[in-house]
């Protein structure tokens, strides 16, 4: 009897061990590899006529996503043969299926793909142009691998001051994409913590667990252990 309490020791020790392992593997793995999503503007970009503009739009946490396909489409037009605003592929942009009214207006900043920010430049801005505007990663090791811009053209807006209009550049440097907000920060980090706290708490209850399995078992087993013989 002794021996098998001693196994059934050893095992609830295990079983508490093993449980807070696999809850710290299964709370801290997304932590510390990070959801790879991409993100856009929660507000639409408003543009008057004629503008240059920038949909922004950038991977987080920060990749290289030099070697990755990147599709700019409207996803409100109806499909054709011509359904990209832009695609970069292979490297390069591909305008065998580019929308022929964006061909020569649209641009990645691909300086910019190494640290994962995939905007978009649009210049000269017509009424035609506003929509909505799907930012695609299809080959993206991620759950969410697309992020929708809205674009709002509105001729009522002053039209800026008239300036040397530059010629389009794919090498164009830009700031680094604006992280989505210090609240997006302190909600990480709150959900770390919270997530710390819950292993603490299912650790305490594994252990907790296991004694009072081993308790109930030394009870019933002195009750019901039958008392050794009286000597002769």
């Amino acid at each position: 009897m002794r021996r098998f309490q001693a196994d059934f020791k050893g095992f609830t020790c295990r079983f508490g061990l093993w449980t807070s392992v696999l809850w710290l593997g299964f709370v801290f793995w997304p932590c510390a590899e990070g959801e790879i999503q991409v993100i856009g503007p929660a507000q639409p970009i408003i543009a008057a006529p004629g503008d240059d503009i920038v949909l922004p739009c950038h991977v987080e946490p920060q990749i290289n996503v030099e070697g990755q396909p990147v599709e700019w489409l409207k996803p409100d037009l109806q499909l054709s043969r011509f359904r990209y605003v832009y695609l970069y592929r292979d490297r390069r942009e591909v305008r065998a299926v580019q929308i022929p009214s964006y061909v020569r207006r649209t641009a990645l900043f691909t300086n910019e793909l190494r640290r994962g920010n995939v905007s978009l430049r649009i210049l000269n801005v017509t009424l035609a142009d506003e929509g909505r505007y799907r930012c695609f990663l299809p080959t993206l090791a991620g759950h969410r691998k697309d992020s929708v811009v809205q674009l709002v053209v509105d001729p009522n807006l002053a039209k800026n001051p008239p300036t040397i209009k530059p010629q389009l550049n794919t090498n164009l440097q830009t700031p680094d994409p604006e992280d989505t907000t210090v609240v997006k920060s302190v909600l990480r980090h709150l959900g770390i913590w919270v997530s710390v706290l819950v292993v603490f708490i299912v650790l305490l209850l594994s252990i907790a667990g296991g004694y009072l399995l081993r308790h109930q078992f030394l009870r019933h087993s002195l009750k019901y252990d039958p008392a050794p013989p009286a000597p002769a």
